[in-house]
């Protein structure tokens, strides 16, 4: 009788435990469900990427957001990822790359449409930017893309019904149906599947010319080498995509001496051009390359005069660093140039240097 007594209270102890156990693990299994409720962190932001493709293809996207891997998308899926605010980038494929960059406010959310375009063995993507309206239809229409992360398990909730949600979580909750966020505005030259911004470089720093003995209007003339000053502006429009194109005045003087005379003078070459480039992202890094085709024209001053000019084309290499909307900008560059004066007398205005400058993106 006493053993029996006895067992009664422990069994009710174990029941008690059974059912509290189940009371605090069914929300959470809830949450892995409808990963659509979540509770976004004040000051945050919230990106949802789903994909839909027209002609469906049978491979899985992989999606980086802000440099982080947040998952791999098939054909009607979708994820999340929270962000902090200000300037968001996202990009997907393996080995080829779509890129995607807006502002993101807090509190807001943000949809993204990603779509696997062509290609067998390496399928391209295309992402953009699509309204609240369709963004929410389109999720309604998706399957959640696996399992949530353990860290970002933290950030879903998933309410019992009729339970009231505390005063931190009425804040912070993010309802699919009652978050006004009106989509950013699109960038200029905004294009399907894919936006531009708008990038003005200014820089300086050292050229050097490859070709100093020269014979100007058949006269022996030494060049200095080194030019002094050396600056260019540059204007381009850069795809979120990596492809960039725009123009670009490059501007170099250098000192010569008309040998064996004692006379002096100066050449000053003003290069414009136009360029192509292509950008990687590594975090804030930006590595590129680039190549550009234009004109050089030359003036002399002193005791040479007259002027010249010819085709021009370049290569350049080069890494930006970015914060938001300004960049800073390490370049190296290869110009080669042959130029004509009037009486069809050649010089080579060719030269290498390394520059650095600031961009501001807009």
């Amino acid at each position: 009788m006493n053993r029996v007594r006895a067992g009664r209270p422990a069994g009710g102890v174990f029941l008690l435990l059974f059912a509290l156990c189940g009371t605090f693990s069914a929300p959470a299994a809830r949450a892995q469900e409808d990963p659509r409720r979540i509770v976004l962190p004040p000051g945050k932001a919230l990106v949802f990427v789903f994909r839909r493709d027209r002609e469906p293809r049978a491979v899985d996207i992989p999606v980086t957001v802000n440099a982080e891997h947040a998952g791999s998308l098939a054909n009607g899926t979708f994820l999340f990822a929270i962000v902090d605010p200000g300037r968001t980038f996202l990009r997907s494929g393996d080995r080829a790359l779509a890129m995607l960059g807006f502002e993101a406010a807090a509190g807001q959310s943000y949809f993204v449409q990603l779509e696997a375009v062509h290609g067998m063995t390496v399928v391209q993507t295309e992402m953009r930017l699509v309204s609240e309206a369709e963004g929410r239809s389109s999720l309604g229409e998706s399957r959640w893309a696996g399992s949530l992360p353990a860290a970002r398990a933290a950030a879903v909730a998933a309410a019992a019904p009729g339970a009231a949600p505390s005063a931190v979580q009425a804040r912070a909750v993010v309802e699919p149906a009652a978050t006004p966020a009106a989509a950013p505005r699109a960038p200029a030259f905004a294009e399907p599947g894919g936006g531009w911004e708008t990038a003005v470089i200014a820089k300086g720093g050292r050229f050097k010319l490859t070709q100093p003995q020269q014979l100007p209007g058949g006269v022996p003339t030494t060049f200095d080498d080194a030019s002094r000053p050396v600056y260019g502006i540059e204007i381009e429009g850069r795809s979120t995509s990596g492809f960039a194109a725009g123009g670009e005045i490059f501007y170099y003087k250098n000192d010569l001496v008309l040998d064996g005379t004692g006379l002096s003078g100066e050449q000053e070459v003003a290069a414009v051009m136009v360029n192509a480039k292509y950008y990687l992202r590594v975090g804030r890094l930006y590595p590129y390359l680039g190549v550009g085709v234009g004109t050089a024209a030359a003036a002399y001053g002193g005791n040479l005069t007259g002027k010249a000019s010819g085709a021009a084309y370049q290569g350049v290499a080069g890494i930006e660093l970015r914060f938001g909307p300004v960049g800073l900008n390490v370049q190296y560059k290869r110009l080669s140039s042959t130029i004509k004066d009037d009486a069809g007398l050649e010089l080579k205005v060719d030269g290498k240097g390394v520059l650095g400058g600031l961009s501001i993106i807009f």
